[in-house]
Parts: C-alpha cells; sequence; structure tokens
C-alpha cells in the first residue's frame, strides 16, 4: 500500500509516517516508480506506536515495542525491553503524582488558612443607629 492509504488506515498522516521512518522506526520499500510501499505488518508497527504514544509514551520510548514487533512477536510488549519501559513509564508517572499530590496539599492547607482569616459570612453584624 502506498503512504496514503497507510495514513488513512492506522489514522494518522504520510507527514508523520516520514517522520517514523526517518527515525527508523518504520521502513518502507520502494515500487518501480519510486513511491514508499508498506504492507500489513507496517500498519501493525504504526498502530503500536500510536497506541502506546496514546498512552504517555513518547516516540523514543516506542522503540523496544516496535523492535520486538518486528522480531516476529505477537504482541509488541512481549519482550524485555519493552516491559523495562512501562516500569520505566509507571515510576516517572508515580513521581509526578507524588509532586502533585504535595502541591495540592500546599494548596488546601492555604486555602484553609485563608478562609479563617474570612469574617464570618453568616454573622449578624449589628445596625447602625440612624
Amino acid at each position: 500500500m502506498r503512504i496514503g492509504e497507510l495514513a488513512r488506515r492506522a489514522g494518522t498522516t504520510p507527514r508523520a509516517l516520514r517522520f517514523y521512518e526517518s527515525q527508523g522506526l518504520l521502513t518502507s520499500r520502494r515500487a518501480a516508480n519510486g513511491y514508499r510501499d508498506y504492507d500489513e505488518a507496517d500498519l501493525r508497527l504504526v498502530s503500536e506506536i500510536l497506541a502506546l504514544q496514546a498512552t504517555g509514551l513518547s516516540l523514543d520510548e516506542t522503540r523496544p515495542f516496535v523492535e520486538c514487533l518486528r522480531s516476529g512477536h505477537e504482541a509488541g510488549d512481549s519482550c524485555a525491553d519493552s516491559i523495562e519501559v512501562y516500569e520505566r513509564k509507571i515510576a516517572e508517572v508515580d513521581a509526578c503524582l507524588d509532586r502533585l499530590s504535595a502541591v495540592r496539599a500546599g494548596l488546601v492547607a492555604k486555602l484553609a488558612a485563608a478562609l479563617e482569616r474570612q469574617p464570618d459570612p453568616c454573622r449578624v453584624m449589628p445596625a447602625h443607629p440612624q
């Protein structure tokens, strides 16, 4: 299939496919007329890349998954290097969540202190003599 059809079937753009090729993640064959030619295995690679990016992995982090598929495995996460990427990314996300939790706790404390300094909105103020 040509680049436009691969892009359409994968749900991406020809520009993205050319970029993947420039990064060594996708390899095209050239037809006699010079056009890039792809097959179903290439569609599987692109689909894997897009799915992994949708879960938060960077393009570079998809490399072990692509290599795993290229080596003949049924799934891109069947190889140890792919599992390692998952573990590293989960640790990175956990660290980010810890930082965000600390920021949230600080904001909650600041809000509570600010609210304590506010006048009581339910308090009845004495009437002023006229």
